[in-house]
């Protein structure tokens, strides 16, 4: 190694040439608890590559994020992706890159989703499931598994749409889980993939039931964000919530059976989701970082962080809280048909017009003109467009089909 002296007042070598460390960006747009769970991770690989560093860019704008650097062709190495949708997008404008990371032992639909044909594109890292309804079991009697039963009851549902660009997505979740549950799991895949009109009876019915439910009008929740909401039940201002447990803001200690609990909202289809990463470079190091991402090891490390995610790797079956667990274990069962999030496997564009219809029919608007409107921009951009990459595929599945 060169070394130059510096001479004058300081009289010391000074070593030049050192060794620099290759560089892997990924995009994410986790906060919190979810970005210390990550970074833990982070953390970890890095003890085992010290000759990779790697930099998380966070962004709460994921999808004009992306966009815009994939347009620029600025794009970081890695990416959290902002739907399934955004997977066979990115994938047919060659921005998406094949990845050597085997996820054979991922269940359906995560595994499949993340595939083209038998080649992968993208891994499912962190996964959840929404079909879930939440309650504080000193002071609430336990809800029915039926949004039908659920309906009779005269519970006061918190309700929080607020998320930055993404906001509206927590009523759009609810709306799709009340769908799939009452109208199954055939007119659900119809609906999500684009091939059902959304001011069709079975889809209307499911934003009235909704409506009903949480008693529109209701204008504040579109100010109020969703982990606020629901941070409402600790001062018995609602009672119910729904969504994942990852969503709630409740502390690890709080989450049991005798406190801050969940019953499914079916007892046989469940709404579920997760957050992909792809890969936009030729970077080999960020080829190294994501499969220790996809890795038994790397999951099993990451569900015990806080934030309570889950992992959809049949291997990684050792939780610290028993109710996540319990939460995780329904990923595995061959109890339930699995169905990805409606919002995210549809088109970007339908989906940000979705969030922002139910933001308007949540402050009072009347929903057939807003489903006679989202009907003409599914028509315009959505999958049925001649140059648009088909739906994602499965949307729905048992979790151990191969």
């Amino acid at each position: 190694m060169r070394c130059a002296l510096v001479l004058g007042l300081l009289l010391a070598p000074v070593a030049c040439d050192a060794p620099e460390k290759d560089k892997v960006t990924i995009m994410v747009p986790w906060s919190d608890k979810e970005f210390a769970a990550f970074y833990a991770v982070v953390k970890d690989f890095k003890s085992h590559h010290p000759d990779i560093d790697v930099e998380p860019q966070v962004t709460r704008a994921l999808t004009q994020q992306l966009d815009a650097a994939v347009a620029a062709d600025a794009e970081p190495d890695l990416a959290v992706l902002p739907s399934v949708g955004a997977i066979a997008k990115y994938r047919e404008e060659g921005a998406l890159r094949k990845l050597a990371v085997d996820t054979k032992a991922y269940v359906q639909p995560f595994r499949g989703l993340g595939m083209n044909g038998a080649d992968v594109y993208a891994v499912p890292v962190k996964a959840d499931v929404k079909s879930l309804i939440w309650y504080d079991a000193r002071v609430t009697p336990r809800p029915p598994e039926s949004w039908t039963a659920l309906r009779s009851r005269s519970d006061k549902w918190c309700l929080g749409l607020e998320s930055g660009p993404t906001s509206g997505w927590p009523g759009a979740d609810w709306i799709a889980d009340i769908l799939l549950a009452d109208q199954g799991v055939d007119t659900y895949k119809a609906w999500a993939s684009g091939g059902a009109k959304w001011d069709s009876t079975p889809v209307k019915d499911a934003w009235t039931a909704w409506g009903a439910l949480v008693k529109t009008p209701r204008k504040d929740a579109s100010t109020l964000g969703f982990r606020d909401a629901t941070a409402k039940m600790t001062k018995k201002e609602c009672s119910l919530s729904h969504g994942t447990l990852s969503a709630m803001p409740f502390a690890s200690a709080q989450v049991k059976d005798d406190q801050y609990t969940y019953v499914p909202s079916s007892r046989q289809a469940l709404e579920v989701s997760a957050d992909f990463v792809g890969k936009f470079t030729g970077n080999k190091s960020a080829d190294v970082f994501i499969q220790y991402l996809a890795s038994a090891e790397a999951q099993q490390a990451w569900v015990n962080e806080p934030g309570f995610a889950l992992s959809a790797n049949r291997k990684v079956t050792e939780y610290a809280n028993t109710t996540q667990g319990r939460i995780a274990g329904m990923l595995r069962s061959p109890r339930y048909t699995l169905c990805f999030s409606a919002a995210d496997a549809m088109d970007p564009d339908v989906s940000a017009a979705f969030y922002r219809a139910v933001l308007d029919y949540t402050n009072g608007k009347e929903p057939t003109p807003l489903l006679t409107a989202l009907d003409k921009v599914q028509k315009e951009l959505g999958y049925s467009q001649p140059n648009s990459p088909p739906p994602p595929e499965p949307l729905c599945s048992s979790p151990n089909r191969p």
